[in-house]
């Protein structure tokens, strides 16, 4: 039916964001990605993103911008754990029927335990660890970098850099990971610090696999970084257990290459994710739409 309300999840990362339309059945109309998403990194770029993936998922559909009145959207962006962001973010005017935003944390612990009680630990360009226990949530870090984030691909890659500066002050001996991060940057340590100045977080976490692949091969600086990061991860995980949170979701793309390292106090908690954070989005979505009391986050056009 032309009329037919319309779900839009929306999972907006620091490297990549993924949205999916779907009709209130579940049938899927449409999936598109795009760029990076934070809204740290700047509101407008964000919202830009948003709605370039939004109208690829309506032209997939066979729809047109003529059908965003009929989409009950939910935004889960990294950044929009802080309050003045997400702020930010809800004045902006937008062409959906109802738009809900939350943060991407709170959408991949409710995808992860579909809906239940649980939390999550997300490794990806950042980190953070979130959960939802009897109606309400924690957040355990995710501040943002330089300052929080630890264990991340971002933490990664500037650790990488930290410590080849250090290698060629001649603090530390060279390692095979620590001389292939200083040829990507023509063994000028000068290059190095102006890429920290002006790198933004995916940036930084595009050295992650560098030192991801190092570690497994069996280099010694690889494997203390990877060391040091489940270290953090585990931090993030013991809190969260102490919190309540029994059933823990290990998520991001560095996951499967950390939860190795991972102690096990942590490992005998972790459970394997129902679902993604664009499944925690669209069941958002989906009570939005449901929902007659939304007036206060609607977009009426």
């Amino acid at each position: 039916m032309q009329s037919e309300v319309l779900l839009l999840g929306i999972d907006g990362g620091g490297t990549s964001c993924r949205a999916r339309l779907i009709r209130p059945d579940g049938t899927v109309l449409g999936k598109a990605t795009a760029g990076p998403a934070n809204i740290r990194g700047g509101l407008d770029r964000s919202l830009t993103t948003v709605l370039q993936v939004a109208s690829k998922c309506l032209a997939k559909a066979g729809l047109s911008l003529g059908d965003y009145p009929r989409v009950t959207a939910c935004l889960a962006l990294a950044g929009a754990s802080e309050p003045a962001h997400r702020a930010a973010a809800e004045r902006r005017p937008l062409p959906f029927r109802k738009v809900l935003i939350t943060s991407d944390a709170q959408a991949a612990c409710l995808g992860a335990h579909a809906g239940a009680d649980g939390g999550v630990i997300i490794a990806g360009t950042g980190s953070i660890g979130w959960a939802e226990l009897g109606g309400r949530h924690f957040r355990i870090g995710g501040w943002g970098l330089p300052v929080s984030d630890e264990g991340s691909g971002a933490w990664l890659g500037i650790e990488a850099l930290r410590r080849a500066l250090w290698a060629h002050d001649g603090r530390i001996a060279w390692s095979a990971l620590l001389k292939a991060v200083s040829v990507k940057f023509r063994s000028d340590p000068h290059a190095i610090v102006r890429f920290v100045a002006e790198a933004a977080p995916r940036d930084l976490g595009s050295l992650a696999p560098i030192v991801v692949e190092h570690a497994a091969a069996g280099d010694e600086t690889g494997i203390a970084l990877m060391r040091l990061a489940a270290t953090h991860l585990e931090a993030l995980a013991e809190r969260l257990i102490a919190l309540g949170a029994a059933r823990l979701a290990l998520m991001g793309g560095l996951a499967p290459h950390l939860q190795p390292w991972l102690g096990e106090s942590v490992r005998r908690h972790l459970v394997p994710p129902q679902g993604d954070a664009l499944d925690g989005a669209l069941a958002l979505a989906r009570a939005a739409a449901e929902r007659r009391d939304f007036a206060a986050a609607e977009r009426r056009r």
